[in-house]
């Protein structure tokens, strides 16, 4: 009688978890702190095993992570996703706080909501003809077609109006560019700006957007960001060139530097040299020239590339901020694949802090940015953005 040998079976995350702990060891900003590979699970589902290796996770790092899908990853990224195309904030209705309301801070230009006239300040009541609670709001939205039962705020309660209007989801590509507008106020001239995500697909624009601005001789300048989670480090770059004071004195000068771990640090500085590090201002023309100070209005959305154009501009003009404390992310990351692209993840974790030119990185708790001026983004009716 012939008996086959035992077979060792291999479990199928293991090499994939091995690859994640490589990589992250290389790039991310807490390696030292990472457990070692022998004292991990590999056997973890890969999606599960990124935020084991991860040095406290929600305390410490609050921002890596991973996606399945890296072709999902890159369209967050990029601002494409299937949307109604629409922000919502929620109100409770009454003094039970158990019913809300759901108020529209924004409807993106070209999207489903917009064409289903949806607008800002808009009241949602019922969705599906359900009302909206604490127990379903996270899921309430989540069909791909959904009838939203319209209401009011007056006299201080919402109350329906009766209207109703029914939406289907599609992939859009976002448009950032929420409103721009110049506004005459006391003998100035003001030049508006609301984003709502940093996407370099959108530079132009923007450039665009500034030429417009010195054209018609804005000396004010108000850049809404109440909205603004972050994006592209580079087009924050952008925003910070076109807006500082004195531009053309800065012009090669340092804007901000990236520090990394010591292993990355050490590799850049063999190979890349001090370009690796330092951001340095850019001539960009349609810079205004002409502001002493800007004001910047934030809230808790406010994140990442929006709070970098912050730190920029501090040591180099007076940053008026009004609004809510900002999200607290000092920190930046780019995202990792396999480069035979053996696994579809998409892994981002934290790879860089930042800092400004003069050395200061200090927003990077969740109290973020204090505002000079507090004030809360919740008196209703919504007014129009500008």
């Amino acid at each position: 009688r012939q008996t086959n040998p035992p077979t060792t079976t291999t479990n199928p995350n293991t090499e994939a978890n091995q690859w994640i702990h490589e990589v992250m060891s290389s790039y991310y900003l807490w390696n030292d702190k990472m457990p070692s590979l022998a004292s991990t699970n590999t056997s973890a589902k890969p999606t599960d095993y990124f935020y084991t290796i991860l040095h406290e996770y929600k305390t410490t790092d609050r921002f890596s992570w991973i996606d399945e899908s890296y072709t999902n990853l890159q369209n967050q990224l990029n601002g494409v996703s299937t949307v109604l195309g629409v922000k919502n904030n929620a109100f409770y209705t009454d003094n039970t706080n158990t019913s809300l309301a759901i108020v529209l801070a924004y409807v993106l230009k070209g999207s489903p909501g917009e064409k289903a006239g949806l607008k800002r300040g808009d009241i949602i009541l019922k969705v599906d003809d359900q009302t909206i609670t604490n127990a379903n709001y996270s899921t309430i939205l989540s069909n791909q077609t959904l009838k939203l039962g319209l209401g009011e705020f007056t006299n201080g309660a919402f109350v329906s109006n009766g209207k109703s209007v029914t939406v289907t989801k599609v992939e859009l590509q976002t448009n950032p560019i929420l409103a721009d507008t110049i506004i005459a106020w006391s003998g100035k001239k003001v030049g508006y700006l609301a984003y709502s995500q940093f996407l370099t697909s959108f530079d132009d624009s923007l450039r665009a957007i500034f030429g417009r601005f010195k054209s018609a001789g804005v000396n004010e300048l108000v850049l809404d960001f109440r909205y603004n989670g972050g994006g592209y480090v580079v087009s924050s770059d952008l925003i910070t060139n076109l807006t500082v004071k004195d531009a053309a004195a800065r012009v090669g000068k340092l804007m901000n530097k990236k520090v990394y771990n010591a292993g990355y640090t050490a590799y850049l500085e063999k190979n890349t040299g001090a370009s690796a590090f330092e951001t340095l201002f850019k001539s960009e023309p349609n810079n205004l020239g002409t502001l002493n100070r800007v004001f910047i209005l934030t809230a808790g959305n406010t994140a990442s590339a929006s709070e970098l154009v912050i730190n920029n501009l501090k040591p180099f003009m007076e940053v008026i901020l009004i609004g809510e404390n900002t999200y607290g992310k000092n920190v930046g990351s780019f995202t990792l694949t396999h480069p035979n692209k053996k696994w579809d993840y998409g892994l981002q974790p934290i790879s860089f802090l930042t800092a400004n030119s003069i050395g200061e990185s200090n927003y990077g708790t969740v109290s973020g940015f204090t505002p000079n001026y507090i004030l809360k983004d919740n008196v209703l009716p919504y007014k129009t953005l500008g």
